[in-house]
């Protein structure tokens, strides 16, 4: 009962718009699912494979959350919304974990892959936002951020964010806020946008190919010749323009 208590006051300090335990409670998919996953990871544990599936199914009717009864959920797991949530059969989530709605933890092949495990690592306090598809055997680690509808199939550092398609990451572990809760696995200030970046940088290379060739120009007017470019090694020549 503790832990039950202990796992909604934690909804509530990550939740603004949660009023009461008692609305949590009652009222919140991702409880009901995690509460149908351990009674269903008892009855999978205990080698009774189909009354824990079944009752995977039931908590998946019931919360739209499809939680396969084989996976490892830590303390205190916060499943936002949930609505089209799938956490796979060899996942591993730690305590605190952030999982957003349309969130998928799956595997990319259907053999095992590393130590057994075809699924991800969500280690402690870990946001993964909402539409993120986490796959394979790799580790987010604790306190990482990965943003919304990004595509991760490479580890995540400590306190780290990811975004992206494929994931990239785009900010560096930061001690002083990697504990800090970040909703939706992003930071208040501004994202760093790689598409940008690029663009930006095109510009600037155009910008100094119109100085070159402004320059080229310059000397051209004032020499009376022409430049004229040598088609074997790409050199410029001058050619005159008076006509002998």
């Amino acid at each position: 009962m503790s832990s039950i208590v202990d796992t909604l006051r934690s909804i509530q300090k990550r939740d603004p718009a949660a009023r009461s335990l008692l609305q949590i409670a009652l009222l919140y998919p991702g409880v009901r699912a995690l509460i149908f996953h351990r009674a269903a990871n008892f009855l999978w544990r205990h080698g009774l494979y189909f009354p824990g599936r079944l009752t995977s199914e039931i908590g998946r009717l019931l919360s739209g959350i499809e939680i396969h009864p084989a996976a490892t959920i830590g303390a205190r797991l916060f499943i936002d919304h949930g609505h089209g949530v799938v956490i796979g059969e060899t996942a591993r989530i730690g305590d605190d974990v952030t999982l957003y709605h349309g969130v998928t933890l799956g595997g990319l092949s259907p053999h095992d892959g590393v130590r057994g495990c075809r699924h991800p690592t969500i280690q402690d306090r870990a946001v993964v936002g909402a539409g993120a598809q986490v796959l394979g055997p790799i580790t987010v680690h604790e306190c990482a951020r990965i943003g919304a509808n990004a595509v991760v199939t490479k580890d995540v550092p400590r306190g780290a964010m990811a975004v992206g398609i494929p994931a990239r990451v785009i900010a560096s572990p930061d001690k002083t806020s990697a504990d800090a809760f970040e909703p939706y696995g992003v930071t208040r200030g501004d994202l760093p946008d790689p598409t940008a970046k690029v663009i930006e940088s095109l510009m600037a290379e155009i910008e100094t190919l119109r100085t070159r060739i402004s320059d080229f120009e310059s000397e051209a007017d004032q020499t009376g010749s022409t430049p004229v470019t040598r088609p074997d090694d790409g050199t410029s020549a001058t050619q005159s323009s008076d006509i002998q």
